[in-house]
């Protein structure tokens, strides 16, 4: 209990310092620009003593240009022309990221085993994030079982990595893979800068739509309604990750983690569903308003500190799935949210709109990612080897036989099961 009230302070004395430090630019920036007075008396016209005369009549003060539109789009991002004066132009000096001095080691055993296998039967596992971060790094896989073939492989958006085997006769298929991760408390700090930018590609991928996340149309109009006059990006983000949090509902009914169709949801105008539902919400919003978000997926692997029913009260972590985002404004790199987990809360812990300890977690998920949670990707309209059509995105077991392509929540085709726990090293 202690923890969690330290990352809600820290949280909220974070945007304390924030918005004091614009407070102070803005007035420094009115008393630069400040002009003198007039040479010449109102009553006579006369110029002033030591003064020098002008002929004609004096130039009437030009007029400001009408405000332009707030809010960016995802064809004009904050990342190409940042507001003058906000958190993407007034950058703090640069520090090296500092790595965290707190880690923790988890082993995630996936275990398959295939039912009524017939003909060529293929498998695809999604993988931890095969690029150490400050906040995850996975230490390495083994596997065992009896598939014929069998490889691990990256495919080309988000660094995606998947492991791929064959079965190819009609025996029962077994498969046991082994993941060990190693994880640490993510934290997002105005004080600090990234020492280099994101890639180019990166940044203009998740700014583009995708099957289920529109960044334009309805997303466009929900963002210029939520932001108002706000122009800081960081602020603009934080609008529309409050926005959602106090407008969507988290439904517990739906299976895994939701579809993930924003779509329907501008439509229809109702909001929410489960993490891949909400979370999605958020991303699509930030994108339409020019602010590069994605939405990242993974595993819950553990029990959380912050609240029972925002991690695992067991090893089985079958049905732990969660998806997250993250947004990312110049000169701080990326920034985790998850709106979904303080609406997971709600639902969950029987909490009021107005209770203490939900504003706290609202505070703390918006910059913070508790990771009892490992991420595995960052892929939308992910194709698999060998297939066509691209599916919105990769986070359970896919299986391909004769009878067609199912994932991990077809249980009459797919046995499978996930546990994890934490290890030390």
């Amino acid at each position: 209990m202690k923890r969690r009230n330290f990352l809600a302070s820290a949280a909220a004395l974070t945007f304390l310092v924030s918005d004091a430090w614009a407070a102070k630019k803005q007035a420094a920036g009115k008393a630069s620009t400040a002009k003198p007075g007039s040479a010449k008396t109102k009553s006579t016209g006369k110029a002033k003593p030591g003064s020098t005369a002008r002929r004609g009549r004096a130039k009437p003060p030009a007029s400001l240009p009408p405000p332009g539109p707030v809010a960016h789009t995802a064809d004009d991002p904050v990342t190409e022309k940042p507001p003058q004066g906000t958190s993407a132009a007034r950058l703090p000096p640069v520090k090296a990221p500092e790595p965290p001095s707190e880690w923790r080691t988890y082993e995630v055993v996936t275990t398959v085993n295939l039912k009524n296998n017939s003909g060529l039967t293929k498998l695809w596992l999604p993988l931890p994030l095969n690029q150490d971060t400050l906040f995850q790094r996975t230490l390495g896989h083994a596997w065992e079982g009896n598939p014929g073939n069998s490889s691990m492989r990256r495919l080309p958006d988000g660094n995606l990595e998947v492991f791929h085997c064959e079965w190819r006769d009609g025996s029962e298929g077994r498969l046991q893979f082994k993941t060990l991760v190693t994880t640490a408390d993510r934290h997002f700090d105005v004080t600090k800068r990234t020492v280099a930018p994101e890639r180019e590609d990166i940044l203009r991928r998740n700014l583009q739509s995708s099957q289920l996340i529109p960044n334009e149309g309805l997303s466009f109009q929900l963002g210029e309604r939520i932001l108002g006059r706000i122009k800081d990006p960081v602020a603009q983000a934080k609008a529309v990750y409050e926005w959602v949090v106090d407008n969507t509902i988290y439904d517990p009914s739906l299976p895994g983690s939701g579809i993930g169709d924003v779509r329907q949801q501008l439509i229809r105008g109702q909001y929410g569903g489960r993490s891949a539902d909400i979370n999605g919400l958020f991303v699509a919003v930030c994108r339409s308003i020019g602010i590069p978000a994605r939405c990242v997926y993974g595993l819950r692997v553990a029990p959380s500190r912050l609240f029972r029913s925002l991690g695992l009260s067991s090893d089985d972590a079958t049905r732990g799935q969660h998806v997250r985002a993250e947004f990312y404004v110049p000169g701080y790199g990326w920034i985790p949210v998850d709106p979904s987990d303080v609406r997971r809360a709600i639902a969950l812990e029987g909490l009021s709109d107005r209770d203490s300890k939900l504003l706290s977690l609202k505070k703390v998920l918006f910059g913070v990612w508790e990771m009892n949670w490992i991420a595995f990707n960052v892929g939308s309209d992910v194709t698999l080897p060998g297939k066509i059509t691209p599916m919105p995105f990769l986070l359970l077991p896919q299986l391909e036989s004769p009878k067609g392509l199912m994932d991990g929540k077809d249980a009459a085709a797919i046995e499978y099961s996930i546990s994890a726990k934490r290890v030390e090293l």
